[in-house]
């Protein structure tokens, strides 16, 4: 397998991203391609669709021979069978994700750069294919979810105060919400007098969680 792109994201590390792509529409991330798959001609026709697979690695995730892991939507607490799972913890570490295709620019030096919305890959993460979504065959409107499906609706209350609010530019602060509301702490930990943070767009993110509400307690540029 080799690299054909990188993604270029708001994420640093892998605290805070979604666990799933399209969990937060406004996310924006551009696909680089690495030199020799530059040519326009490589993605001649993508123009007419709205949506990619990106087939990518994990990276940075340890090698994993277990064959059950800890969902962390289930608290960390229930094993279940890896091959029933996404967990980035995988024999072989291979992400797939479904992301929206915003717009297509050829730079000079780039080359084509995808502009797509809803990644949830951390910044410089190796891709190693992408293909088109075909609507006719990759949606299954009756497909059933699993464990998944009973904790879709799970989300935390976010609470930022005015005088942090009021030094954010809006479009950032909607984006870091829905970032914040899906919980990026590791499931094992739930110590209400922590202080987590992570590092996102060019901020460092600092909060505590108490019952079902996140308090912001620092925005700070890196």
């Amino acid at each position: 397998m080799k690299t054909i792109a990188k993604i270029k994201s708001g994420f640093p590390t892998k605290f805070g991203i979604p666990r799933q792509s399209n969990l937060i529409s406004e996310l924006q991330s551009q696909i680089i391609f690495e030199p020799e798959f530059r040519s326009a001609d490589a993605i001649r026709g993508l123009e007419g669709f709205s949506h990619l697979w990106l087939i990518w690695e994990f990276d940075r995730s340890k090698e994993s021979s277990s064959l059950t892991v800890r969902p962390p939507r289930l608290g960390g607490n229930k094993r279940l069978g890896v091959f029933a799972t996404r967990s980035p913890f995988r024999p072989n570490p291979i992400g797939l994700s479904c992301v929206k295709i915003e717009k297509i620019e050829q730079d000079e030096k780039l080359g084509s750069v995808i502009f797509v919305s809803g990644a949830d890959l951390a910044d410089g993460t190796p891709i190693l294919d992408i293909k088109p979504y075909l609507p006719n065959v990759d949606c299954v409107p009756d497909a059933v979810g699993g464990f998944a499906d009973e904790v879709k609706d799970y989300h935390l209350n976010v609470e930022i105060p005015k005088e942090i609010r009021e030094k954010q530019d809006e479009k950032f602060l909607n984006v870091l919400v829905q970032i914040l509301s899906q919980d990026p702490r590791p499931s094992y930990q739930n110590d209400s007098d922590r202080v987590y943070g992570f590092p996102y767009d060019g901020r460092e993110i600092k909060f505590k969680v108490k019952d079902n509400t996140l308090y912001v307690t620092e925005i700070t540029k890196i």
